[in-house]
């Protein structure tokens, strides 16, 4: 028998899973100018003897926000590790063994139709762009037409342009368009592992095509400050292995002395500009962890280029210090000229320990005087760094935000990474939309100014030792839970494929900026209460939605406010 249902966005449908086990979703509010996600699942329950037949069928919107949906195909990947080993008592993740777990967003095949097989579950991902200043309620319909003959005990009909089936969706969008998105929102982008992947030169044209349509998607999706490689990161790299160079500022040494041009910076910043981008996250100049080591630096030599510091370069080095801040001073300069340089944050080194409090601190004052009156965000879990003004923006762990919540930090960034497996909302395949999307709702609770992940785009594995097949390897090559190190896949095309995990926290975005809405009419406090009612429980980090139906009904009662904040 061949049954459809159109389904929420906040599920994961794997291919062995019963359509009959999911809600069919009737209806839903949504705002002006969001973005809204449903699935059509598909599957032909046949019986086990019948022949393998998969006849081509054509999917056919109707309703007045027809013409502004696009659909995908969901399609699976292989997951070696879906979490941590020590993941035993968590039973917020779909699965904890491996296997395919759906996530990626192709085009349609076969010139937009789909092929029904026999007992797998299948579905097409609907993105529905609502135009802004359309309100009212319609009606959006999905049906399924035979296009192929089907031969034998199918349960399809023996010619084509039978409808099979059709499904709808009731939509009321609310005379409200959202906000813009205050929230600071970043996830470092990579340009090094495009450059590795795609097998181009760094900054070469072809690589800029490929860098700016990467770095649209992330855009796009609510990224709306860009990691900017003013030097090549000094990020997930361990001795002996190099990140391959792709720093944007050109330096040269002339008789000792450093010089610097900012062309590809320029370019970078007219991108960005370009794309919707409106702060730079300039590269760390230390590395990651216990800031023991410069950032890699490459320069023109007498006419050659060559890495000038490197892992023989200790960070309190002399020359090294001489270097940055000739550099910091050059950039600073240039940027002020372009009108740019208060969009700039920097970074020192990235996740210092409290053991490396000393060195972090000294390291930093040899160059703060350079940044006085810029930002400087690092993440780190030890509120101490920030109590002695080492880091005066601190990006703590989401397990380790409430000190610095209840110490009354302003400006509070937070971030989650590889080792929140445990009640936290994270990325990872293996957890169910809805508790990745609590993650907007935590971050408004707690007035958070900013967000971090640390994979858009990486495609090496620890240490950058290697680059990996990210269709094969999602993590890192078995480093972290699968979906940690990157939310978007390398087309082959130069463009990126998107996950369902990006499109979630798309949505997470959305929602942090429908509160937003809400508290132009009622407080922050009143906004809280109404969804923590709607959730019958404390919103925390650690506390995430625990089925599509309680993060439709946050949701929900965030949009009842809105309405009625209209109607006053």
């Amino acid at each position: 028998m061949f049954k459809t249902k159109l389904i929420s966005g906040q599920e994961k449908l794997f291919i062995d899973d019963k359509i009959d086990s999911f809600d069919a979703l009737t209806s839903i509010n949504v705002l002006g100018g969001e973005v809204l996600n449903i699935q059509f699942a598909y599957v032909d329950e046949g019986s086990e003897n019948q022949l393998p037949i998969r006849p081509f069928c054509e999917v056919r919107l109707e309703g007045s926000l027809a013409e502004h949906v696009r659909m995908r195909d969901v399609r699976c990947v292989p997951v070696e590790r879906p979490t941590h080993p020590s993941v035993k008592e968590d039973k917020n993740y779909l699965r904890l063994s491996s296997g395919i777990y759906p996530d990626i967003l192709t085009p349609m095949r076969y010139g937009g139709k789909i092929v029904v097989g026999r007992d797998r579950l299948r579905s097409l991902w609907l993105e529905i762009d609502v135009p802004e200043g359309f309100s009212g309620s319609t009606e959006l319909s999905v049906s399924v037409y035979l296009t192929s003959a089907a031969v034998g005990d199918t349960g399809f009909a023996s010619f084509s342009g039978e409808c099979l089936s059709t499904n709808t969706v009731k939509i009321n969008v609310i005379p409200a368009s959202l906000p813009e998105q205050t929230l600071l929102h970043t996830q470092w982008f990579y340009p090094d592992c495009l450059a590795s992947y795609y097998r181009v030169k760094a900054w070469s044209e072809e690589h800029w095509r490929i860098v700016e349509e990467f770095a649209r998607v992330a855009a796009k999706r609510g990224r709306n400050v860009l990691y900017t490689t003013l030097l090549t990161p000094a990020l997930n790299v361990l001795p002996p292995f190099e990140r391959e160079n792709c720093q944007l500022v050109d330096v040269e040494v002339v008789d000792g002395e450093y010089k610097f041009g900012f062309d590809n910076v320029d370019r970078w910043v007219d991108m960005c500009d370009r794309i919707g981008i409106k702060y730079f996250e300039i590269s760390h100049f230390y590395d990651q962890h216990k800031a023991a080591h410069s950032a890699h630096v490459y320069a023109r030599v007498d006419g050659e280029e060559k890495m000038i510091f490197g892992w023989e370069t200790l960070s309190d080095d002399p020359e090294y210090v001489r270097f940055l801040r000739a550099l910091i001073t050059a950039f600073l300069s240039h940027m002020k000229a372009r009108g740019d340089d208060k969009r700039c944050f920097f970074h020192i080194a990235d996740e210092p320990g409290i053991d490396d409090l000393e060195h972090f601190n000294k390291i930093k004052t040899n160059i703060d005087d350079l940044l006085e009156g810029y930002t400087i965000m690092d993440a780190l879990s030890n509120i101490e760094f920030y109590n002695i003004g080492a880091v005066t923006e601190p990006v703590p762990v989401t397990c380790h935000a409430m000190p610095f919540i209840e110490a009354g930090v302003k400006n509070l960034w937070v971030y989650y990474a590889c080792n929140q497996v445990v009640d936290y909302s994270n990325c990872y395949l293996a957890m169910p939309s809805w508790r990745t999307r609590s993650i907007g709702m935590q971050l408004y609770k707690y007035d958070v100014k900013g967000f971090l992940h640390w994979g858009y785009n990486y495609y090496n594995n620890r240490a950058s030792g290697d680059a990996i097949n990210p269709y094969l390897d999602l993590s890192g090559e078995d480093w972290v839970p699968a979906g940690d190190t990157f939310i978007v896949y390398p087309n082959n095309d130069g463009t990126p494929l998107e996950s369902i995990r990006i499109l979630t926290m798309e949505e997470a975005m959305q929602d942090f900026r429908a509160m937003k809405l809400a508290e132009k009419y009622f407080s922050h406090e009143e906004v809280v209460r109404a969804m923590e009612d709607a959730l019958g429980d404390e919103i925390t980090f650690e506390r995430c939605a625990r089925s599509a139906e309680e993060m439709l009904k946050v949701r929900e009662a965030v949009n009842k406010l809105i309405l009625k904040g209209i109607c006053k």
